[in-house]
């Protein structure tokens, strides 16, 4: 197998098997094995998450939605409305205009969902980037199959031209002997 390798490095990569990089060698590894490359880079990524990274991924998830933005919504339209009403009815209310304890509270809010989001996008753009490593070792193999195959058509046709020559010339020498044969018996 280890001389396979260094043949496939030498014919697809010009180069000798140790001077490649990481993942051609794993593509060079898969090709001499005849081996699959492809793998669900999404279900491995998330089979790895902790349970704090997965509950991070759901608040962020649940954080940009329409849900949120409408429960929210609702929300602040209810506190602004039961202390404006409470405010007009009985001259006292739990946190009156400027809606200072409100706004501790989006301010809290905030401070919390933030770095939330940030780490859940953080750990998106490492998931792209692997799944990124994996299309081009994908499309590396694929490609390499393909010239592949292209030799063994090119190898092909070639075998298949020198059998029709050869066989031509067995044809051109069978009717020169008939030629010949004819011009014997005139």
């Amino acid at each position: 197998m280890n001389k396979k390798v260094d043949e496939i490095s030498e014919k697809h990569f010009r180069t000798k098997y140790e001077q490649l990089g990481k993942r051609e060698k794993k593509v060079a590894n898969h090709l001499a094995a005849r081996t699959h490359i492809a793998r669900n880079v999404a279900k491995d990524f998330s089979e790895q998450l902790t349970f704090g990274q997965r509950l991070a991924d759901k608040v962020a998830a649940f954080g940009g939605s329409w849900t949120f933005i409408s429960i929210f919504g609702v929300v602040l339209v209810i506190w602004v409305l039961l202390n404006s009403f409470i405010l007009i009815k009985y001259r006292e209310s739990f946190d009156p205009y400027p809606y200072i304890l409100l706004n501790l509270f989006l301010s809290m809010l905030a401070a919390i969902q933030a770095p939330v989001i940030l780490m859940s996008q953080n750990r998106q753009a490492h998931k792209d980037r692997l799944t990124a490593e994996h299309d081009y070792e994908v499309n590396l193999k694929a490609e390499l199959e393909i010239m592949a195959l292209h030799e063994k058509i090119d190898l092909l046709r070639e075998k298949q031209w020198s059998e029709l020559i050869s066989i031509q010339q067995e044809q051109l020498r069978l009717l020169s002997q008939l030629i010949e044969n004819l011009k014997k018996n005139q």
